[in-house]
């Protein structure tokens, strides 16, 4: 199991960006959270196996939303045994 922070940038607030992240996370066995930050800025935060993590971001750099998306930075994180499911944070 690993645990990634990823942090978009570009025109990713106010576009439907983590509802279609909420969306794609539907298909991965992926656990974990998505929220905007004040700077404009989106963060993700998932949990899973190595190549389900992967394939889900792989799967937003592949989606309608790569075109919003001027750079993302991934960091791996500890995990956080308290989060069950996938979910939008406000």
């Amino acid at each position: 199991m690993i645990t990634v922070s990823v942090r978009y940038e570009g025109k990713v607030q106010g576009v439907g960006f983590r509802a279609s992240v909420l969306s794609l996370a539907k298909g991965f066995e992926v656990t974990g959270w998505v929220k905007n930050l004040p700077d404009s800025r989106v963060e993700l935060l998932a949990t899973g196996e190595k190549d389900e993590v992967e394939e889900f971001l792989q799967s937003i750099r592949e989606s309608h939303l790569a075109g919003h998306i001027e750079s993302e930075s991934v960091l791996p994180t500890n995990p956080d045994p308290r989060i069950k499911g996938f979910r939008i944070l406000d």
